[in-house]
């Protein structure tokens, strides 16, 4: 069973060296253990999804500029999340304003090759099928 994840969920990405949290806007949403319960499309950069530290991927422009700057040595630049699509896959069985519930198996892929992932779903006792 999967764990509903829900405001304030911790988040990583797998180019990013710092964690992050999820932001749910409370519009036309229900409660889960307190905070609004996110859907797959929480999954707007600056507004949903916060920056991960530093990135660490070539193929992020900046960083691809920094570090052919540094004559090929990796240079991590600041992160800026680019998540385009909807988290996947979510729990299609359970919506929440008319989409998918996000669990805490859900992934959501940064246009510059990271993946994020939840690693706390900030609920404990709200499980989805």
């Amino acid at each position: 069973m999967a764990h509903q994840v829900t405001m304030g969920a911790m988040l990583q990405c797998s180019c990013g060296t710092a964690p992050s949290s999820l932001n749910v806007l409370p519009l036309k949403r229900v409660l889960a253990e307190g905070p609004p319960a996110a859907n797959i499309m929480d999954h707007a950069p600056m507004v949903n999804i916060m920056p991960f530290g530093m990135c660490n991927s070539l193929a992020n422009p900046t960083v691809a500029s920094a570090t052919a700057a540094a004559m090929g040595v990796l240079t991590p630049m600041p992160c800026i999340p680019m998540t385009v699509a909807p988290w996947i896959p979510g729990a299609p069985t359970v919506l929440i304003a008319n989409q998918p519930a996000l669990n805490n198996n859900s992934k959501c892929l940064c246009t510059w090759g990271g993946s994020i992932s939840v690693t706390n779903p900030a609920t404990v006792k709200t499980l989805l099928p």
